[in-house]
């Protein structure tokens, strides 16, 4: 049985919905999508958007990733899943796992469906998508990125970034949906949470850690410091929500207290 979350305060709950809905950078689908890429996650309603956002396009599905730090998170989520836990994943990579899904269960055409199996981190992703499209001369005039809703704006900076020397396709950016989070009579929880999505302590952790990387300073990722991504303008109130979270001592007890990698 999961360990009960503790509740959080008004203040901090609504600083964690405030960042988790602007790391997701959900976009309205408007106009014409010529490909939809599914970035390796272990987020099964952003995997089932990819999907269906696909069908309704009439896209060809790009899907990467190799094995990476968090491919075990996709083997897990897949051997919970009702459905799609006859797919076998051990040894194998985020793509070819994602590809089945997306072909067995939601009848993409194999011809329709293509694999990027190498990357292992974000940049890997745009960057050996780029070549791939390059290379296969893909449609790329408008492309749909899907990805983990807590790293889907820094997704969108990497990809931004891999194509900064060149003509940039139309990005739309779309995570499938926007994570929420509620105190329930039994502690802390997700909306939906039965439909594959994080454990709690899990989702808190990842959507504290990716304020820091986004960041155009010498410790993060943007221009001026590692270099990974475009620069991304943080608004004042999504690093206070940041801080307010960093701040509330009795949330960083409880995620020190858990085992998280």
């Amino acid at each position: 049985m999961t360990a009960i979350f503790p509740s959080l305060t008004a203040s901090t709950l609504e600083a964690a919905n405030r960042l988790g809905q602007w790391l997701a950078q959900s976009e309205p689908v408007n106009g014409n999508i010529d490909l939809v890429v599914l970035a390796g996650n272990a987020v099964i309603p952003s995997i089932d958007a990819a999907c269906e956002l696909a069908i309704a396009t009439s896209s060809p599905l790009l899907v990467s990733g190799g094995i990476g730090h968090s491919t075990t998170y996709l083997y897990a989520a897949v051997a919970r899943h009702p459905r799609y836990n006859t797919v076998h994943t051990t040894g194998r990579t985020e793509a070819e796992i994602l590809a089945q899904i997306a072909r067995q269960f939601w009848e993409i055409p194999t011809e329709r469906v293509l694999l990027e199996c190498k990357s292992t981190n974000c940049g890997e992703n745009a960057r050996f998508t780029r070549q791939m499209i390059e290379v296969t001369g893909l449609p790329a005039t408008d492309i749909a990125v899907v990805q983990d809703p807590t790293m889907q704006r820094r997704t969108m900076a990497t990809f931004a970034h891999a194509w900064q020397r060149m003509e940039a396709p139309r990005w739309v950016s779309y995570p499938g949906f926007v994570p929420q989070l509620y105190n329930s009579d039994r502690g802390l929880a997700l909306v939906d949470k039965e439909k594959g999505l994080w454990p709690v302590e899990r989702f808190l952790s990842l959507i504290s850690g990716e304020i820091p990387r986004l960041r155009d300073d010498a410790g993060g990722y943007g221009p001026r410091g590692k270099g990974f991504i475009s620069h991304v303008t943080i608004p004042a109130d999504i690093e206070q929500a940041w801080q307010t979270l960093k701040e509330d001592v009795l949330l960083t007890d409880a995620l020190k207290s858990r085992s998280l990698r």
